[in-house]
């Protein structure tokens, strides 16, 4: 049932993500100035993000089941990223879902509910989820200090147990990434619910 209901949920994303470009292994972020509003009320872009060794993005939400099942890991990789000199952002893309269980108002809530220790910030008509190429909630990029991706993909290879982790693929890319070392696996298959992203 679990891989039935993976695989649906990952189809979905890729038949909502189809025809948008999308970043590559190497490619530099876009939109980096770009101001957004954050759960706190302030406004942040990627460059203030950005730390000595580079900046981890995570496209997430407030409902899907998949961030459900991994956000009890967000405040642990932003305490990672944070001793590896990698700055940390969660950015909701869900432009479908604005007036609903994705408002402004509903991700302070969630974020509060939560005990997030990082920036929840909003993207605006789903400026970075459509540049970067997000398919899923939760899906990860992890740039370098030039703004060179160097992994996309999961978290790690367990959504549904921290416990259960054998390969914790995000934060062995920012192990090896503020080592300067050869990340070996730089990219993995995004798990998770579709982006309600805009698209026009």
């Amino acid at each position: 049932m679990r891989t039935l209901l993976s695989f649906i949920l990952i189809f979905v994303g890729f038949l909502a993500y189809a025809g948008e470009p999308h970043l590559k292994i190497g490619d530099n972020a876009k939109h980096t100035s770009v101001k957004m509003l954050d759960v706190s009320g302030d406004k942040m872009s990627l460059d203030d993000a950005l730390d000595e060794n580079g900046l981890v993005l995570i496209f997430s939400c407030n409902t899907c089941p998949f961030v459900i099942k991994w956000e009890d890991r967000y405040n642990g990789l932003k305490q990672w990223s944070d001793d590896h000199n990698v700055g940390m952002v969660v950015v909701n893309s869900n432009y479908g879902n604005r007036d609903g269980v994705d408002s402004y108002k509903a991700m302070q809530k969630h974020a509060k509910e939560n005990a997030y220790n990082f920036p929840y910030l909003v993207d605006e008509n789903s400026l970075l989820a459509n540049a970067f190429g997000g398919q899923t909630t939760p899906h990860v990029f992890l740039f370098d200090k030039d703004y060179k991706l160097v992994y996309k993909g999961a978290i790690d290879d367990n959504y549904d147990d921290a416990s259960g982790v054998k390969k914790a693929y995000l934060k062995t890319a920012i192990a090896h990434l503020s080592e300067g070392t050869e990340i070996a696996q730089t990219e993995t298959k995004p798990v998770g619910c579709s982006i309600k992203r805009k698209t026009n």
